[in-house]
This record gives C-alpha cells, sequence and structure tokens, in this order.
C-alpha cells in the first residue's frame, strides 16, 4: 500500500512531473527558451511563409527552424511534438516503449489549399453534381498520397507518436481551443489519480499557422494590426493592446506518480497539484464578460489542490493581448483573489512568444514549473502603457528574482473552454 506521502489531500496518488521539452519562436528546447524569455526576448517576427499582400496582420511567431518531409501543418505539428518528446523523454531518463498512454492536444487542421487545389486538378471530369468525393477518391486509387492522407486524419499525429515512443493502448487525441494543452495534462493527471497507470505523456502541438488561419482569425478581429515592429505586437494588459499574435509551438511533460518517480531514481521538477475546467455557453468565440466559468475554473483548480487563494504566489496569465479577454482575466481573478491580488506577480509569456494556440497551456505549464526551479520570474515585455482599469503587477518588462512554491496556469479558449492548472515544488 502506497505510503501517505505519496498522497495527495483527497488520498489520491500525488503527480510529478519528470521531463519537460518545448519548442517555440524563440527557439529549440528549454534552455535556450528559457534564457530568451526571461531576458525579455520577442520571437515575433514578419511572416515569410506566405504572402501578406492585402493582409491587415502581416507577423507571426512561426516555427521555421525545424525540417518537415511536406510543407503542410500536420507535419509540422508532427515535427514539434516528436522533438519535444524527444527532450522530455531524455531529461526524465526514460527510454526504450514508454508503456503508458498517450494524451495529445492537436489542432483541428485540414489539409493546405494548395494540396486540395492539387488534388482537383488532376481529379476526373464531373460526370454529375455532387460528384467531388467520388472523383477525389478516384484520384488518389490512381496515385496515393501519403502526405495529404496524413493531412486529412485528425488522429494521424498522436498515432505516428505512439508508434514512435511505444505508448500503451489508444492515444487521445483532444481539443479544445486555447485550454487544449491544459487539458491533456489534465487528462494524464487523472489516469494516474485513477490507478490506471503510473505514467502519462501529456504533449501539446501546433503548426497550423496558414494564411488560411490568419485571415479566420482577422475576420473575428482577434489579431493585432501592430505590425512595425514585430517584436512591440503583443502587449498584454496595456491600454493600447489590439489583439493576439498567432503563433506555433509545443510542449511535452513527462508525468508520473509521485511514488513510482521516487522508486526510480527520477529528479522531480514539480508537481501538478491541481487542475479545473469548466465550459461557457455564452458565444462561439468570446468570453463571458462577467467571467462567471473563469471565475468558476480558478476556484475548481484551487480546490482540486487543496489549496486557498494565499497559497499562490505566482500566476501565469492566459494574457493573450486582446482587449476583452485580457479584462476578463483580470476580472475573474480579482474576484477569486480580491486585494491578494496586488501582491501577486502576473505574467504573460505570449508578450514575447505569441500565441501558440493549441499548445499554449502545455508551453506555459512548463515555464511555470521553470520558474518555480530557477526562482525567476519572466517579464511581461511591451508594457510601457499601462492600463489603468488593470492593477496588476505584471513583471514589466524585466525579469524579477523571487522564490515561489505554487503557480496558477490560467489556459481560457475560444468557445469557453476554460482549464486552469496549479503547480507546486516538489514536497519535501
Amino acid at each position: 500500500m502506497a505510503s501517505s506521502n505519496f498522497k495527495d489531500h483527497l488520498g489520491r496518488p500525488i503527480v510529478a512531473v519528470t521531463g519537460m521539452g518545448i519548442i517555440t519562436s524563440l527557439g529549440q528546447g528549454l534552455s535556450d527558451n528559457w534564457a530568451a524569455l526571461t531576458s525579455g526576448k520577442s520571437g515575433i517576427h514578419k511572416i515569410t511563409r506566405f504572402p501578406t499582400d492585402n493582409l491587415s496582420t502581416k507577423i507571426c511567431g512561426t516555427v521555421d527552424f525545424i525540417d518537415i518531409p511536406a510543407p503542410n501543418s500536420v507535419e509540422r505539428s508532427f515535427a514539434f511534438a516528436r522533438d519535444t518528446t524527444i527532450e522530455a523523454l531524455s531529461q526524465a531518463g526514460l527510454s526504450g516503449d514508454f508503456n503508458g498512454p498517450l494524451f495529445l492536444a492537436a489542432p483541428p487542421i485540414e489539409p493546405e489549399w494548395s494540396a486540395r487545389f492539387e488534388l482537383a486538378d488532376r481529379s476526373p471530369p464531373a460526370a454529375k453534381p455532387g460528384d467531388a468525393y467520388d472523383r477525389f477518391m478516384a484520384a488518389l486509387r490512381q496515385r496515393p498520397d501519403p502526405a495529404f492522407q496524413e493531412a486529412a486524419l485528425f488522429g494521424a499525429i498522436s498515432e505516428r507518436l505512439s508508434d514512435q515512443f511505444g505508448t500503451r493502448g489508444l492515444p487521445v487525441t483532444l481539443s479544445t481551443a486555447c485550454a487544449s494543452g491544459a487539458t491533456a495534462i489534465q487528462l494524464g493527471v487523472e489516469a494516474i489519480r485513477q490507478g490506471r497507470t503510473d505514467r502519462a505523456l501529456t504533449v501539446a502541438t501546433d503548426g497550423s499557422v496558414s494564411a488560411e488561419a490568419l485571415i479566420r482569425f482577422s475576420l473575428l478581429s482577434a489579431l493585432s494590426t501592430q505590425n512595425d515592429p514585430p517584436e512591440k505586437a503583443s502587449k498584454p494588459f496595456s491600454k493600447d493592446r489590439d489583439g493576439f499574435v498567432i503563433a506555433e509551438g509545443a510542449a511535452t511533460l513527462v508525468l508520473e506518480s509521485l511514488e513510482a518517480a521516487v522508486a526510480r531514481g527520477a529528479k522531480v521538477l514539480g508537481i501538478i497539484k491541481g487542475a479545473g475546467e469548466k465550459a461557457d455557453s455564452f458565444h462561439r468565440t468570446r468570453s463571458s464578460p462577467d467571467g462567471g466559468p473563469a471565475i468558476a475554473t480558478i476556484r475548481a483548480a484551487l480546490a482540486d489542490a487543496g489549496f486557498s487563494e494565499s497559497d499562490i504566489g505566482y500566476v501565469n496569465a492566459h494574457g493573450t493581448s486582446t482587449p476583452e479577454n485580457d479584462k476578463m482575466e483580470y476580472s475573474s481573478m480579482l474576484a477569486v483573489f480580491g486585494e491578494g491580488l496586488k501582491a501577486i506577480p502576473v505574467s504573460s509569456n505570449k508578450s514575447m512568444i505569441g500565441h501558440t494556440l493549441t499548445a499554449a497551456g502545455a508551453v506555459e505549464a512548463v515555464f511555470s514549473l521553470q520558474t518555480m526551479l530557477t526562482g525567476t520570474l519572466p517579464p511581461t515585455i511591451n508594457y510601457t502603457n499601462p492600463d489603468p482599469t488593470i492593477a496588476l503587477d505584471v513583471v514589466p518588462n524585466v525579469k524579477r528574482d523571487a522564490e515561489v512554491s505554487a503557480v496558477l496556469s490560467n489556459s481560457f479558449g475560444f468557445g469557453g473552454q476554460n482549464a486552469s492548472l496549479v503547480m507546486t515544488r516538489e514536497p519535501a
């Protein structure tokens, strides 16, 4: 029977993080990313992947330094996930088959328009109205296109990761918008708490920046149009913020029961102490302005962790740099923490890496754990024009040394999909 030292306040196995891997527009690997992030460096740049003529947004945080066999979003997303998983497993000291479940957050992407047009061009002429599907299938039978097939299958990335790393059971692919990365971690935590496994591989990846994605977000008035200079565009909690900067990235966390990690002599990087999630039915893309679901999400995460508001020493904010979402997040935190919020540092990684969409929750979980490991709070850059209606200590522009033992990380996604994580240092 497990020692009480390995159980939480509800008698569940404590879940430890033993490996982390990360890729963002700042670079590849945890060391390079953390050095750039804490120095206040921005990874936002002009778009070179596709023409931006006549587009209002011409900047992004794409990852363009990874070689891929085909220039599409699925191959990019897979490559990011593969490389971050290799890094995380190496740090965890694990080799061979992983032998635990895989939970993957992946973008709900489809084949690029260029690939669709190419398929249409080599399809037989139409014989009758509505026979496009039959024509496309005939073209693919005549000349199979593995890259197109991979791009058309939502579960293709997780299947390939499972094959490469030897995970156990059917891999789970999920998409809960900007909360996806945190949701993947939550699923891994629950699998360990329920005794279904001693370890879980949680991965979140997004390589979906394309002309179509940019245009779709632009039509929602969600993107910043402050193109020059690119590195100044993302300015969470500032008065002159005008939208988020679309970006790419990935993060992998190796989760284990604390008991199993200690038994094999693994280095424990941190603890996933609590997780909360709530749905918001207010609007297809907008969050409820009163912040009700976000408030409930934060409180659920604290309750799951067995924490009070005063136990949190730092908040890694969702902090998108959109006018409405930043205001909603502030009001939600104020409702939870009250006057105590003034004493809690709150910063947004998105000021430097942009919004990595599906990957954001996991990317920011890695940075949250690294904050506790190093005693360094990353800054919120571009904070030169504070919003007087948002009274936060955003760690403005320059990193800060501070010992933190518990972090709250928020992920509030489109469609009202909200998730918050509470992470702590290794227990004594």
